[in-house]
Order: C-alpha cells, then structure tokens, then sequence
C-alpha cells in the first residue's frame, strides 16, 4: 500500500491571485492536507508578496530551494498558482541556467505520485522546459493559448483537465473545482 501523502505546495509571489489563495488556506487544511506555501527566498528567513487585486499581504517562510528529493517525495500535489507568480518565479541571473523554480518543477514532473497542478497563467514557469507539458492534456487562461501550442501541449476547451498527474485550470476563477479535482486524484493516488 503507498503511503498517505498529505502535503500540499503551492508556489507564491508578487502578483497572485487572492480569492484563490484565501480558498486553498481554508480548503486544504480542512480537508485534513498539510498546505505549504513556497517561493525563492533569496536568502531571508521570509518575504512579504502582496496580491494582484487588493494588494493583500502574504508572508512566506518556505523556501522550495530547500527542499531535498526526499522532502519532495513527502508531497502528494505541487501548484503552480494564478496571477504572475509563475512569471515572477521564472527569473534566472544566469541566463545559461534554469530558474530555481522550473527546476524544482522538474523534479516534481519527474515523480508520477506527485499531482502538478497549473492554473490560469501558470503555464509560463514551464516555458523554458516545454518537454514537460509536450503532448499532454491541458488547459490555460486564454491569453496563453499561443504558449501551449508553442509548447506541443495538447489544447483542450474545458474549465478543469486531467491528464494522468498533470492537472490544469482555465483561470483562477475555476480554483475550487481545481483544487476539489486536485484533491480528488491525491486520494486516488494514495
């Protein structure tokens, strides 16, 4: 029998999209998961991103660059959020390597028992690795439909999309049917 993992991710910076943050602070935790929000640190021991809408505080005192192969093997879903956090996680001051955040999703692409699940414009942090969505199922804010195409995903019309242990949204509007879908598969799995 696997065992239960009950961990959550979900990555944050500047620019995300409070209405489905506030939703995944009450939903996971209800539902009995472990949510852990994460982001580059850059060193601090937490930073503070503000919301795209309100401009809603959020203190962040995880760092997904410290989370070790067996830490990330513990997580049962890791989400790539709505709003700009993707683009704002993208960043590389080495233009000759990856971000820390698209290889810390890498890792995660790598480990089928770890659901990923991208919404809206979350689509953007996987642009420099397009190997992992190629051929695979999914939806995205229509402003990223060139992207996904660009990507070799496979574009489907729908507000929620399954694919295997990749799940995707429309927009952040659609972030309870994700996150009820994402849980869903998380107890499937496990």
């Amino acid at each position: 029998m696997n065992q239960t993992r009950t961990k959550v991710g979900v990555l944050i910076e500047a620019d995300y999209y409070e209405k489905e943050i506030a939703f995944y602070r009450e939903f996971f935790p209800a539902e009995g998961m472990d949510l852990h929000f994460m982001s580059r640190l850059w060193g601090q021991e937490q930073l503070v991103f503000h919301g795209h809408e309100d401009k809603t505080p959020f203190t962040c005192t995880e760092s997904f660059e410290a989370i070790d192969d067996a830490m990330l093997d513990e997580f049962g879903a890791i989400i790539i959020p709505a709003g700009y956090v993707a683009d704002r996680l993208r960043y590389t001051e080495d233009i000759h390597k990856l971000p820390p955040a698209v290889e810390f999703m890498q890792r995660a692409f790598a480990r089928p028992h770890i659901i990923k699940g991208i919404i809206c414009h979350g689509l953007w942090l996987l642009a420099p690795v397009p190997e992992l969505v190629k051929g695979r199922k999914v939806v995205v804010h229509n402003n990223l439909l060139g992207d996904a195409k660009n990507m070799a995903a496979v574009y489907v019309d729908q507000d929620v999309v399954v694919d295997n242990d990749l799940i995707t949204a429309r927009t952040g509007d659609c972030h309870q049917a994700f996150a009820e879908t994402i849980l869903k598969h998380i107890r499937e799995k496990h």
